[in-house]
């Protein structure tokens, strides 16, 4: 009786100390499934949320910049994906459009695009997706928060596109751009589209019904 009652205990331990390795190897398969970066919904959100901006970039009025819906497409970008996954799709855009797909206004790439007077503003699309991030942790349930990190991401966008510009431009003259000549070429006309833009971008984004239409009823 007392082996019997020895062996019990023992196969009770043995049973309780199981089960406890069985939780802790749960524990870290989902601590190791949270900590993917990208699963392969992600990579095709990414690949849509690319041909989302190389669309709005075709879609433009050839101007000094020309007037695209790129900003929108920026903008719900990273709305929809998030900071560090959508920064990640405009990196990707970015790239492919250096490497010389014509994912840019015009359906023009390669890298004189990006090293041109206007490539600036295409690069500060990154800016405007830091900032956003930035942002992301203390905005989430903060609406006008959000507001602030998009205008905030617009105005570094004009801001290094501006600085790139007047670093790059030379007139048939050879003069350079001065800031006014700049930002009245390059900045004043954008900033009521673009401030419509970035609305319709909130909207679409921070809508519940339409997140759950365009990225599925989980996310």
């Amino acid at each position: 009786m007392i082996k019997d009652i020895s062996r019990k205990k023992v196969d009770n331990k043995s049973i309780a100390k199981n089960e406890t390795k069985n939780k802790t190897i749960n524990k870290t398969e989902r601590v190791n499934t949270s900590k993917k970066l990208f699963t392969t919904k992600d990579i095709v959100y990414t690949a849509v949320a690319v041909a989302l901006m190389a669309v709005c970039s075709w879609i433009s009025i050839p101007t000094t910049v020309p007037v695209t819906l790129q900003t929108f497409a920026v903008f719900l970008t990273v709305l929809l994906l998030g900071g560090f996954k959508g920064t990640i799709a405009i990196l990707v855009y970015i790239m492919m459009g250096g490497i010389g797909i014509p994912v840019f206004a015009g359906f023009s790439g390669g890298l004189s695009t990006l090293a041109g007077p206007t490539g600036g503003y295409i690069v500060g699309f990154i800016a405007t997706s830091l900032i956003m991030w930035l942002f992301e942790n203390i905005s989430k349930k903060r609406y006008w928060l959000k507001i602030v990190s998009m205008l905030l991401g617009l105005i570094a966008c004009y801001a290094l596109g501006t600085l790139w510009f007047m670093h790059t431009y030379t007139a048939e003259d050879g003069s350079s751009a001065t800031l006014m000549m700049t930002l009245g070429w390059c900045v004043f006309p954008f900033i009521i589209p673009d401030l419509i833009k970035l609305a319709v971008a909130l909207g679409i984004g921070m809508d519940k019904n339409l997140r759950n239409v365009i990225l599925g009823s989980n996310n």
